[in-house]
């Protein structure tokens, strides 16, 4: 890999659930780089939780904090690991500024197993908070996957793996420069 792609961010991007912030934060400390992630960038820029700001300000809202997050994250002259929000990818803007900044690695697994990760701290996940999260989520794939694929320099099945081994997946095709 050139020095100058070793440069660029490592950006993490899929559904709630696929192991982006956990994977990401073990990524930032095996290369040694300060990790981010877009939803705690917003929570501090808002200082409320994502889901007070669902609650009391709305997702459009959201959106708008998110994109500024997405900016800010991506413009930083060290190199980072970015932890996307799932939703960053329906939002060209964002897809752009994390293409030109960064290698795009989109985390997957299979519904089922996204919801039974995603629903395990109760109350941190709003667009969960209501119904059936399987479906819920399934409706977000059908939204959000032609972006994942669009945007990403390479897909990792995340599917019954634990957060090391993720980690190690994501290192390794860094390393190799996205070749496979």
């Amino acid at each position: 890999m050139s020095k100058e792609s070793f440069e660029r961010h490592l950006v993490l991007v899929g559904l709630m659930g696929a192991g982006k912030s956990s994977a990401g934060a073990l990524c930032a400390k095996r290369l040694e780089r300060k990790f981010v992630d877009t939803d705690h960038m917003v929570e501090e820029a808002a200082g409320i939780s994502v889901a007070r700001i669902f609650a009391t300000l709305g997702e459009n809202e959201f959106r708008e904090l998110e994109r500024r997050a997405v900016s800010a994250a991506s413009a930083s002259e060290v190199p980072l690991v970015i932890s996307c929000g799932g939703g960053v990818a329906i939002d060209p803007v964002n897809q752009e500024a994390l293409r030109e900044s960064g290698y795009v690695v989109w985390l997957d697994a299979p519904i089922p197993e996204l919801a039974e990760r995603a629903t395990r701290k109760s109350g941190a996940r709003p667009l969960l908070a209501e119904g059936d999260p399987v479906a819920t989520l399934q409706a977000l794939s059908e939204v959000r996957y032609g972006a994942y694929k669009a945007m990403a320099d390479l897909r990792i099945d995340t599917a019954g793996l634990g957060v090391s081994a993720v980690a190690d997946l994501i290192i390794n095709a860094f390393i190799e420069g996205f070749t496979g």
